[in-house]
């Protein structure tokens, strides 16, 4: 049987300026010089100083005295791995991607490599800033926007809170999704706030006994679809959080992102950007069945 696994929380005070944030971290944590650089990579290290904190990831960074060093480092945590994103398009100020299943779209202070915009700025080139203007929950995927300028980051992250985006979405539900209303508009609190939501059949599968369906949502609560879907008996499949107690615990959340548009500054045509077929569900998929 492996050994478990050692958590460490660790928090240095600087008092010789003179010190290497690598050996110091490994003599405290017993890690080798290699490790702990790896770790600052992943985004579990953070620099303190004059109150202001941040990750650490140069490991040559001049230390001061008075600076603070903190490591929260997680084996499990830092083992982790997503599929790469996939760019869709490069527009220069910002870029569009294809976000798959499990990567984040926030990190923590245990580490952030498994997030989107970590993976962007890491990865695309040439190499810019990347900044997050809105967010797809962990285990959903679809099309995102992210920001190289802290301009369009603004711009697009006020277009976002003042609804000034569309934004649909398909996912697999369970049964046959029919309404005389297509599409069917559900109007209901999430949280005490206003949340709509607008469901359209696509097609059924009766074999599977699955609906595949487009969702239109008006309002960005938490888990929003999920929970509009599942409040008028036609949960997603694969969610094990607000599904049915079933088999869905092996299955991925078949929710996806399909198709964002955002406002333009140099045009009053807004822009649209259409998940490719590939990216998109499919009714017959394997993950269904």
């Amino acid at each position: 049987m492996d050994e478990p696994q050692t958590v460490r929380e660790i928090h240095l005070n600087i008092t010789d300026g003179d010190k290497n944030v690598v050996a110091l971290l490994s003599d405290a944590a017993k890690l080798s010089h290699q490790e702990i650089k790896q770790a600052m990579q992943k985004g579990c290290v953070w620099h303190t100083r004059n109150k202001h904190t941040q990750r650490l990831r140069r490991s040559k960074k001049a230390l001061n005295i008075g600076d603070e060093i903190h490591m929260y480092h997680n084996p499990d945590i830092l083992n982790q791995s997503v599929q790469a994103a996939q760019l869709l398009k490069d527009e220069g100020d910002y870029s569009v991607w294809y976000k798959p299943y499990g990567m984040l779209c926030q990190g923590s202070k245990w580490s952030d490599h498994t997030t989107i915009n970590r993976f962007v700025g890491t990865n695309l080139k040439p190499q810019r800033p990347a900044f997050l203007v809105h967010r797809l929950d962990r285990a959903t995927t679809g099309v995102m926007v992210i920001a190289h300028s802290k301009h369009k980051a603004r711009f697009l992250a006020q277009a976002f809170e003042q609804r000034q985006t569309e934004k649909y979405y398909q996912a697999i539900v369970h049964g046959k999704f029919e309404h005389s209303e297509n599409p069917l508009t559900i109007d209901l609190d999430i949280d005490s706030k206003k949340a709509v939501s607008h469901v359209r059949l696509i097609s059924f599968d009766m074999n599977a006994n699955c609906s595949l369906v487009e969702v239109k949502i008006d309002t960005g609560r938490k888990h929003q679809i999920r929970k509009h879907l599942a409040a008028i008996d036609f949960p997603i499949v694969g969610d094990r959080l607000h599904g049915i107690a079933d088999n869905d615990e092996e299955k991925d959340l078949q929710l996806c992102a399909i198709n964002l548009t955002v406002p333009s500054e140099n045009s009053s045509e807004p822009i649209s950007y259409r998940l490719p077929e590939q990216f998109c569900l499919q009714l017959d998929d394997a993950n269904i069945n």
